[in-house]
């Protein structure tokens, strides 16, 4: 198998881990935020806040990646954050903590995602983009289905925010164990 089309499917694997994490706990930071006394309006104001984050950073992010060339550093950081913040909340028990670490998430992936998409552009022009892109964004949605099935499998056996948050610590530790092994696959110089 080529270098870019490995580095491709292992990126698509790692985003896969990821969604399942974040959009697993997407599912439940409401309603969570809520049980530990949080207002409707600022459940609203810290879903908007995180959203606000995740896309508006973007920009100085992409920024900073093309004139660092450091992909990977930024990549990992973006990742590391995004995906350590989730389990997290498994041990909170205030929603002001819960809040920083749902804008931490966002934080972390805005962080990663133009750096990352810079590579996979990368890899993916040696593939055929409409290919490399397709089949990373598949992968990713799968683990976007996945991640709230088995928040909510895990809620109806054992009825507890905690251990849904903290049984997403597995996806999150795969993704970043797999990350790992995309860096030593990579196709770009950093």
């Amino acid at each position: 198998m080529p270098n870019a089309l490995r580095f491709i499917i292992l990126l698509g694997v790692v985003s896969l881990f990821a969604d399942m994490t974040y959009e697993g706990a997407r599912s439940l930071t409401g309603p969570y935020l809520s049980l530990l006394g949080a207002s409707a309006a600022t459940v609203g104001f810290v879903g908007g806040l995180g959203e606000l984050v995740g896309y508006g950073l973007r920009l100085l992010s992409g920024y900073f990646a093309d004139r660092t060339q450091r992909y990977w550093s930024i990549t990992i950081l973006g990742y590391a954050l995004n995906l350590l913040a989730v389990p997290l909340l498994a041990v909170t028990g205030r929603w002001e903590v819960v809040a920083i670490s749902i804008v931490a998430e966002r934080f972390g992936k805005a962080i990663r995602t133009p750096a990352r998409d810079a590579m996979l552009s990368h890899a993916a022009k040696q593939v055929g983009r409409g290919w490399g892109f397709g089949l990373h964004e598949a992968l990713d949605q799968i683990g976007a289905v996945i991640g709230p099935l088995m928040v909510a499998t895990t809620l109806f056996f054992k009825s507890s925010y905690q251990v849904a948050f903290g049984i997403l610590l597995i996806p999150a530790l795969l993704g970043l164990t797999v990350l790992a092994l995309a860096r030593i696959h990579t196709p770009v110089p950093r």
